[in-house]
């Protein structure tokens, strides 16, 4: 019988509205994707991802059956999920007994649900009791939220939904290219031109999204910091500070206009490459414009001072006055499809449900009471996601660790190093519907259910609580996450608790997060498919929800926003006499993360089928390299090896990989874990390296 669902696409933190069509007549994986012209992200517009999502339900791409080793370096083979259950709860329980419960870790993702990222931190806590579990998210946007937690309070990727994006008068993009990651949000970019605002991008590299600007600035890699100072700069000697608003609704401005006294125009230029026509340029417009918008994303975040980047934006913000104003304020283009959510409710390190710190004492008797647990039984903070891989199987390291939803042989920094410290633990388990490059190297594999089998709520970038409805049945030999957890718990010794269906898993959250910043409290499944969506947050029923954040004030104890009074330092890993060149990673547009879905959709990979490393013609000259010709790319880390691809649209002094291909194309083979102090995010967006040729050899 053919029937059609609402939900959403499984990839990017827009979240966009699809519908499928499911029946014994639609193709091998039972399901189309058809325009769900209503919701209004994306007014029914899709990407290629999107439109392609189906493929990857197919039965022939997929795991339909658990997958256990029976020896170190021995073969993966088919098993029942009573032995393999029975395998990951002894292992579980022999680490802890052996080693402590520390020694036992959980390594989730910002691609899970709201339900299954909250389970995942509830069964840290309460059935493994242990306080190491952390999330790849770490690596997407924590720098930010670190950023906008001190300025503002609170931290939620944009505080206005995209469709005050178009109303703005003066938009500055800073790293992000969403023709190519979110193609569905380009509109909102278009048409703030088309009503007369002025687009500024900054970016190393001449992106299809730079392309789409009115002006473009293109500093080296790690100059964002320098930038956004040298702007500042010149708002204030211009004339341009709004000195009532910053009188008014902050704090800290004297030691923000301190530090931008050291960073005159020249100096930026130096620091930058910015010529200083074009930083007056900028200032100019966006320190003029009546209202204004900064949106950051990976390229200032995923530096070593990546908190500091930001809140040198953010202080732009704040100095002429556009914050907590209609049509004006700081955002984050969060990167992954639950990127948002994802870190809310438990899955980080240092926090539980509704954005709680673990280390306050109220937060934890509330969670506590929740759970059904003494609130001195829950764990303190864990390592961070970087410093956790680090330390696997390492005395006093983690020795057993449960991920889902993640791939860090692929997507984590130093990437060899990571696959080298999964080898050496004692157990690992994975949880994920395809055999990844990180499940390939599993004790035991699990296969879990897709976006289109299971019920569960996602938040997008705007902190719109979306929902996503289960179309058609999974293979039979496949299972949710939330049933995976229910039996293990139950195994490891806590039989209730942790209910396999989603929706009673959601009115627990809700209970959980009630009076935390992200209160999710007054949401519940039939408000969101109503509502399309629901902004948190929304703490009781009658609430509408929220989603313009700070227009009354913000949400710091005095109601004032902060100023970072950051200054410029340099990156972790400049370049020098043996690595000469910048390294600059990102996404392309076919391709999605760590590819271990895109690139099983063949006709994804047939638009990008593999790595390469983007090249100057000057660079490629004095390399006597060509179009398509290998070379290789090597940092202090390990070595690359793609083909050229020659293009004028980056810096001389930088090439640029992509990072969705495992292999000797890896590009996380040579990215540097330099750590921000603050939000503890690697530094994947810089490194210094050098580019030879490789004759000879295969990609």
């Amino acid at each position: 019988m053919t029937t059609t669902t609402d939900t959403h696409c499984p990839y990017c933190s827009l979240q966009c509205g699809m519908r499928l069509r499911t029946g014994p007549e639609v193709g091998a994986a039972g399901a189309e994707v058809l325009e769900r012209p209503g919701f209004p992200v994306n007014g029914g517009a899709l990407c290629g991802k999107g439109r392609s999502a189906p493929a990857l339900l197919a039965r022939d791409v997929r795991l339909t059956g658990p997958l256990l080793r029976d020896r170190p370096g021995g073969p993966l083979r088919s098993a029942g999920w009573p032995e393999a259950l029975a395998r990951v709860a002894e292992g579980l329980a022999g680490v802890r007994e052996r080693h402590g419960a520390d020694a036992v870790g959980v390594f989730g993702g910002g691609g899970l649900t709201n339900e299954k990222a909250y389970q995942l931190g509830k069964f840290a806590r309460v059935v493994l009791r242990t306080a190491n579990i952390d999330y790849n998210g770490r690596f997407c946007m924590s720098s930010a939220a670190a950023a906008h937690r001190r300025a503002f309070g609170l931290d939620r990727g944009l505080p206005f939904p995209l469709e005050d994006i178009p109303h703005t008068d003066c938009l500055v993009l800073v790293g992000a290219n969403p023709a190519e990651t979110m193609p569905p949000a380009l509109r909102y970019f278009r048409e703030l031109r088309e009503n007369g605002g002025t687009l500024i991008v900054v970016d190393p590299r001449r992106t299809r999204t730079a392309a789409e600007a009115d002006l473009h600035l293109q500093p080296r890699p790690g100059g964002d910091l320098a930038l956004a100072l040298g702007l500042l700069h010149l708002v204030i000697a211009d004339g341009l500070v709004d000195e009532e608003f910053v009188a008014a609704r902050t704090t800290g401005f004297d030691r923000a206009r301190a530090a931008a006294t050291a960073h005159w125009p020249d100096r930026v230029e130096r620091l930058t490459g910015v010529p200083v026509a074009r930083l007056r340029e900028a200032a100019a417009l966006f320190g003029r414009a009546a209202t204004g918008m900064v949106l950051t994303a990976r390229g200032p975040e995923q530096q070593s001072k990546g908190t500091d980047t930001v809140g040198a934006w953010i202080d732009l913000c704040l100095a002429t006055g556009k914050a907590g104003r209609p049509r004006s304020g700081y955002g984050c283009l969060t990167g992954q499809g639950n990127g948002q959510g994802g870190r809310e409710h438990g899955q980080k390190a240092d926090q539980l449900p509704g954005y709680r710190s673990i280390e306050d004492p109220v937060a934890r008797a509330h969670v506590a009471g929740v759970w059904g647990v003494d609130p001195e039984a829950l764990p303190g903070a864990g390592r961070s996601a970087y410093e956790l891989l680090d330390g696997l199987g390492q005395p006093g390291g983690v020795r057993a660790l449960l991920l889902a939803g993640s791939n860090p042989v692929v997507s984590a920094p130093n990437a060899g190093h990571v696959a080298g410290r999964l080898r050496a633990l004692d157990l690992l388990v994975v949880a994920d519907p395809v055999l990844s490059e990180t499940a390939r190297l599993a004790d035991v594999v699990l296969p879990v259910t897709q976006w289109a089998e299971e019920d569960g709520t996602t938040t997008n970038l705007e902190g719109r609580v979306i929902l996503r409805r289960r179309a058609l049945d999974p293979p039979e030999g496949v299972r949710s996450e939330l049933w995976v957890l229910r039996e293990l718990a139950a195994r490891l010794g806590v039989p209730d608790g942790f209910p396999a269906e989603a929706e009673p898993v959601f009115d627990e959250l809700r209970r959980a997060s009630a009076g935390g910043d992200a209160d999710y409290a007054g949401i519940s499944y039939r408000r969101i498919a109503a509502e399309d969506g629901v902004f948190w947050p929304c703490p009781d029923a009658a609430h509408p929800g929220t989603p313009r954040l700070f227009l009354d004030r913000f949400a710091t104890p005095d109601g004032r926003a902060r100023f970072a009074g950051v200054t410029h330092r340099p990156a972790a890993e400049e370049p020098d006499r043996d690595y000469p060149l910048y390294l600059t990673t990102g996404r392309v547009l076919a391709q999605y993360q760590s590819g271990a879905q895109t690139r099983r959709v063949p006709e994804l990979n047939a638009a990008a089928p593999g790595p390469f490393v983007e090249l100057h013609p000057r660079l490629a000259a004095r390399l006597a390299v060509g179009e398509g010709e290998l070379v290789s790319v090597t940092s202090r880390r390990g070595r690359a090896v793609a083909p050229a691809r020659v293009t004028d649209t980056i810096r001389p002094d930088t090439v640029f990989m992509p990072f969705h291909w495992p292999g000797a194309g890896r590009a996380n083979t040579l990215t540097n874990p330099a750590l921000d102090p603050v939000s503890r995010m690697p530094e994947f967006k810089l490194c210094a390296v050098r580019v030879e040729r490789a004759e000879g050899e295969a990609s």
